[in-house]
Order: C-alpha cells, then sequence, then structure tokens
C-alpha cells in the first residue's frame, strides 16, 4: 500500500457508520413524527398499525445504533434486512398503488442496495 491509499479497515468503519446512520436517524423520526408516519401505516394498512411502528421504529434505534459502535453487526445486520423487506412490502409497494409509482419503485430499489450492504455486514464478527 502506498501513502496515498486509504486502507480498506477505514473505508469498513465509514461505511458501517453510515449505514448506522441510515437507520437510526428515520428510527427517531418515527417517535418524534409519530402521528404522521401513523397515518401513512394506517394508509398502507399495516398490520396492528401502532405496534408495528413502535417496533420498527425501536428496532431501527437499536441495531442502527449497534451498527454504528461496531457491536453485535452482524446480528443486527440481519434484523434490519428483515426491517427492510418489511418495510419494501408494506410501505414501498410500488405494484399496488396508482399515484407517486415511480418514487415507491425508486424507495422501493434503493432499499435493495441497502439490504445488500447490510449482508455484506453479516461478515462481521462482533
Amino acid at each position: 500500500m502506498n501513502k496515498y491509499q486509504i486502507p480498506s479497515k477505514t473505508f469498513y468503519k465509514v461505511g458501517r457508520v453510515l449505514l448506522g446512520i441510515y437507520f437510526l436517524i428515520p428510527g427517531l423520526f418515527k417517535f418524534l413524527l409519530f402521528e404522521n408516519n401513523l397515518e401513512i401505516v394506517i394508509l398502507r394498512e399495516v398490520p396492528f398499525p401502532i405496534f408495528s411502528l413502535l417496533l420498527i421504529g425501536a428496532l431501527q434505534v437499536i441495531f442502527g445504533t449497534l451498527i454504528i459502535v461496531g457491536k453485535k453487526v452482524s446480528i443486527s445486520a440481519c434484523i434490519l434486512v428483515l426491517v427492510t423487506i418489511l418495510i419494501n412490502l408494506y410501505i414501498h409497494d410500488f405494484w399496488n398503488i396508482t399515484i407517486n409509482t415511480d418514487h415507491e419503485t425508486q424507495n422501493f430499489v434503493k432499499n435493495l442496495g441497502i439490504i445488500a450492504g447490510l449482508l455484506l455486514l453479516t461478515k462481521d464478527k462482533n
């Protein structure tokens, strides 16, 4: 490695922190903007809307934070993969809507990329 190369461990840590933030901030906003988010969850016919919103928010905050600090990264990533799949199926279900189809399709596909990043984290030993 020459003096201009950034060690891959640095890229890994930065990527891990960014993925954690991707979940931590929306998780916090699920609580801070609870009524707004609850309207969306109800509109999308998510089962047990209040419980589901609280659970997903808590999972995002807890496991996003663990990924940021580098603890229990593999299990946190696996749980957030499941959370992201559920969000895609219930919230970004572009095949069930008639308005904002392009926006929801973009979010659905973006989340597939997030899932890919999380799956890469599952090899972590922490």
